[in-house]
């Protein structure tokens, strides 16, 4: 399943869309290059499982871990680009039953289990990166020409279950299809941002 994604807002649409169908024991391999957007979408992914704010990319950390207020699975959102083998992992300490898992950069070092979805986010070719840091990457990955987003689900938990899928398959056709909202969901953003930064940040 792929959409055109134009721009930072359907970004976090889709992100959000996402989020809410996800629960303790999900995992997302989140694939793209530097400046694509995969914060943004990750951002989303937090916006939509009610969990506290701000997400960044955790570069420095590797992990951050953004408890839940709403009472559901807390979202850890792991950046893998500094892990040299899966092994490091280990020294993470991440709880992968108990929490929504978004791991960067995480295809090929994070063991999938029998359940996953694979986001690949793709720029155009010769889309302009310049300035992008892998360390500071959330400050500049705002797409400027449009991404195209590829979601993949696999194992039981998005096989076997029909509705799900199907949920997954409608978040990914609203997002890329939305037109005309993005002022709006700009300002929702925004206000998301806000919130989450009066909330003192995420737990680390």
């Amino acid at each position: 399943m792929n959409t055109e994604i134009r721009d930072p807002d359907e970004m976090h649409a889709l992100g959000e869309r996402i989020g809410r169908l996800l629960g303790a024991g999900d995992l997302v391999i989140l694939t793209g290059p530097l400046g694509a957007g995969k914060t943004t979408l990750t951002r989303g992914i937090g916006a939509g499982l009610g969990v506290r704010g701000p997400v960044q990319s955790p570069t420095f950390v590797l992990a951050r871990t953004h408890p839940s207020l709403v009472g559901g699975a807390p979202l850890v959102h792991l950046d893998a680009y500094r892990l040299s083998d899966a092994t490091e992992l280990d020294d993470l300490d991440i709880d992968f039953e108990g929490s929504v898992v978004v791991a960067e950069w995480g295809a090929g070092l994070v063991e999938e289990g029998d359940s996953w979805i694979e986001i690949v986010i793709e720029r155009p070719v010769g889309g302009d990166a310049e300035g992008v840091d892998p360390e500071t990457e959330d400050a500049s990955e705002e797409p400027v020409e449009p991404r195209t987003v590829t979601v993949t689900g696999y194992g039981p938990r998005w096989l076997a279950d029909a509705e799900r899928a199907a949920a997954l398959r409608s978040a990914l056709r609203e997002s890329g299809s939305e037109r005309g909202a993005g002022t709006d969901r700009g300002a929702a953003r925004e206000r998301s941002a806000e919130a989450g930064t009066e909330q003192n940040g995420a737990s680390e």
